[in-house]
């Protein structure tokens, strides 16, 4: 079975609860957020891999899409990564084979392994054991979390992640309930916690027009980002329509189906709202 694939192919449920039924898509299922506990033979959930990335931190990656998330974003791209057991069956000797095919070449670019997802820290114990390992292989490891799960991870957890692309989706609490169904505090307290541990972050905002281009919206995301420690760069990621087929193969209904992405003249104003704060700005 090859793990290779691409983030936007769409993958039906495999166990679990009856995930057809579109209202239940929404729901956490047990599944989603039980422990497992730390081994060698431990069982993770892959939607895909993809090898060569360049957008999805330093060098060229080797990028796992885990599955299962809290968050229901209204601009996700893959709704079908929410629940865990979308995935398929990988286990941990299984995973670092396929990376070890790659690792001299990922190490020559400057660099390695990027788990994604869904949100990996809902499989904390099988994403933590792949980092672990490949930090035995000398790769630069990397995190893209929303942050939502970050009290999960101990503080060695965290030594053991290289960088983290930290997606902060709102400054106020209240679009980022309408946005995520989540709350704000657990990403905020997580970036205080790496800014303190000086942890490296490259920080992602997703600007989705008359969603979360508010200009006072922005400003807080802003001024916290601005007094954060280890803060390298943030990166304006423009809303786009790809994953909208997704959710009509689902049967869920696009709540941005007719949101067009944001200008040329948005997009720089955003960016400018960040690079005010001495912020690079990407």
């Amino acid at each position: 079975m090859s793990l290779t694939g691409s983030r936007y192919e769409i993958h039906v449920a495999r166990k679990g609860a009856d995930e057809s039924k579109a209202h239940d898509y929404y729901e956490i299922h047990p599944g989603d957020v039980e422990e497992v506990a730390d081994g060698d033979d431990i069982v993770g959930y892959v939607h895909s891999v993809e090898v060569g990335s360049t957008v999805d931190g330093p060098g060229i990656r080797f990028v796992g899409f885990l599955t299962g998330c809290l968050l229901r974003c209204q601009y996700c791209h893959n709704p079908d990564t929410w629940h865990k057991y979308n995935g398929r069956p990988v286990t941990v000797a299984k995973a670092m084979r396929e990376i070890g095919k790659f690792a001299t070449v990922l190490k020559i670019s400057k660099g390695g392994v990027t788990l994604s997802g869904g949100e990996p820290i809902v499989q904390r114990a099988f994403a933590m054991q792949i980092f672990r390992r490949c930090k035995m292989l000398g790769l630069h490891t990397c995190l893209d979390t929303s942050g939502r799960l970050g009290d999960k991870l101990s503080d060695d957890d965290l030594m053991q992640i290289d960088l983290n692309l930290l997606d902060i989706k709102s400054g106020d609490p209240g679009v980022y309930q309408k946005v995520t169904r989540q709350p704000l505090q657990p990403t905020l307290d997580y970036a205080r916690r790496l800014s303190t541990l000086k942890r490296p972050m490259w920080i992602r905002y997703v600007l989705v027009p008359g969603l979360t281009d508010g200009v006072d919206n922005v400003e807080r995301v802003a001024d916290f980002v601005g007094a954060l420690g280890g803060v390298e760069r943030v990166e304006i990621l423009r809303f786009h329509q790809m994953g909208r087929d997704k959710w009509h193969k689902l049967g869920l209904a696009y709540p941005l189906e007719e949101v067009e992405p944001p200008d040329a003249e948005l997009s720089e104003r955003v960016r400018g709202q960040f690079r005010s704060r001495g912020l690079t700005v990407f």
